[in-house]
């Protein structure tokens, strides 16, 4: 898949954004509650679901974020291909 990098580092330019990357690297999945908890109390954020909800939709259009439906709840995970290959051609 050919991913823009333009987008991509967009979405990384944010420190949010990279604390969410953060926090589903560090778990395999998790879901928008999951996320918005760990990232107030790990990370002392003042921040809504629906602000991580815009974040994740930025970083969804960027491929470093997939979701899936289990049952009701919308599970998160990571997804590193578009960085391997963003810096596979500088890091070689």
């Amino acid at each position: 898949m050919n991913w823009d990098i333009d987008v991509i580092f967009k979405a990384l330019a944010d420190s949010t954004r990279r604390l969410i990357l953060d926090e589903l690297s560090e778990r395999n999945e998790l879901t928008l509650y999951e996320l918005t908890t760990r990232l107030i109390m790990k990370h002392d954020l003042s921040i809504s679901r629906q602000a991580i909800a815009k974040h994740l939709t930025i970083l969804e259009e960027a491929g470093l974020v997939k979701s899936k439906r289990k049952g009701k709840y919308r599970v998160l995970k990571f997804n590193n291909e578009p960085l391997k290959n963003l810096l596979k051609g500088w890091v070689e």
